[in-house]
């Protein structure tokens, strides 16, 4: 990963808003910018230098894996010491910090540690989560990780389609697709993994219990894994027996609503515009009210990033995002289908990256 690069986009950002420092504590954002994967550091980032803070526990795995930023090793608390050492860097009269990632007890303290001329002005909330901002637009390296990992999903689900069967609980489908998913080199799931079948299909976010596959209904299986650092995320809903007309009627819909927001990705676009594309299908089958989340959201480092793609989002769409398309149509005690894929905005268009098949299967 070209982290070299990242943190001269970052400089960019600094020096536009007239900050000659900046704090960073959210450990996704640590690790897109220097390669640290710890649960315990902070790195500060000057015009001049970067310096990555961490504890002991650490220290041969920070010397492993950080190679554009100065390594110091602390017994204290990583972020003080990055307050610190920016406050006695020559030139750096301020220090950015991004609120939406500091509880106010953590201000407090970073504060506290200041000399008591700076702790009214050095720290400074910067309006916009400048690195997030960044990981939106995934470079080539990241692209290629997230397309690998789409594509151990597929296989993932392939195999659960030879494993499904009535009688067996949910908890035994995700957990076969969970051990799955380790020997097929994934470091964990993006996600607690959602089985939900029959009458339960109709919960959106359904995780798995121990209630056991029908004989006939619906079956959703959304899932994702982690893939060196990146996530993956992908929905299929299947059929266990034969369906009847309306439940074939209200998979085609949300077949054709999914498509079409697919087709509607490219560079350009508005979220609200792909968002649209779907919600209006699922509106014409009378099935508009029964689509109650957003279409789909970001997807990199963590599960969900931004964008959103969803009504009245106007963000939009450059090559190198990569969002979900989610939409589904929840029944309450009768069922519910969701289809998802991950798809990247390219130059021309967009690239599909779960390419397992959604027409509707039959077990």
């Amino acid at each position: 990963m070209d982290h070299f690069r990242r943190i001269g986009a970052l400089r960019r950002k600094l020096s536009r808003a007239g900050l000659p420092g900046l704090l960073v504590t959210y450990l996704p954002d640590l690790r897109y910018l220097s390669g640290f994967t710890g649960s315990s550091a902070a790195l500060a980032v000057t015009r001049r230098a970067v310096r990555l803070f961490t504890d002991s526990r650490y220290t041969t795995q920070a010397g492993e894996e950080v190679e554009d930023a100065q390594l110091q090793i602390v017994s204290g608390s990583p972020a003080v010491a990055a307050v610190q050492w920016l406050a006695a860097q020559p030139g750096v009269s301020r220090s950015g910090f991004d609120p939406a990632r500091t509880t106010v007890a953590e201000l407090a303290r970073w504060k506290s540690e200041l000399p008591s001329q700076l702790r009214r002005s050095f720290l400074e909330a910067i309006p916009a989560p400048y690195v997030e901002q960044l990981r939106v637009v995934k470079d080539s390296d990241e692209r290629a990780l997230m397309a690998e990992a789409a594509l151990v999903g597929c296989r993932l689900f392939d195999g659960m389609l030879k494993f499904m069967r009535p009688g067996i609980a949910e908890i035994e489908v995700a957990a076969e697709l969970e051990h799955q998913a380790r020997l097929l080199g994934a470091e964990g799931m993006s996600f607690e993994t959602i089985v939900a079948s029959g009458v339960r299909s109709a919960m959106p976010h359904g995780r798995a219990t121990a209630a056991l596959l029908p004989r006939r209904g619906f079956v959703t299986l959304d899932f994702g894994i982690i893939l060196r650092g990146y996530c993956s995320d992908m929905t299929r809903t299947v059929y266990l027996g034969k369906p009847s007309p309306a439940e074939r009627k209200a998979y085609e819909a949300v077949l054709e609503a999914q498509e079409n927001a697919v087709g509607a990705v490219a560079p350009g676009a508005s979220c609200a515009e792909v968002d649209e594309a779907a919600r209006s299908i699922l509106r014409r089958e009378g099935l508009g009210e029964a689509f109650s989340h957003s279409t789909g959201h970001g997807v990199g480092l963590e599960i969900h990033e931004p964008p959103r793609v969803g009504a009245g989002q106007s963000t939009r769409l450059v090559p190198g995002m990569v969002v979900t398309i989610e939409p589904g149509v929840y029944l309450a005690g009768q069922f519910g289908i969701r289809i998802e894929d991950m798809v990247a905005v390219t130059q021309g268009g967009s690239q599909v990256l779960t390419p397992a098949p959604k027409a509707l299967i039959e077990l």
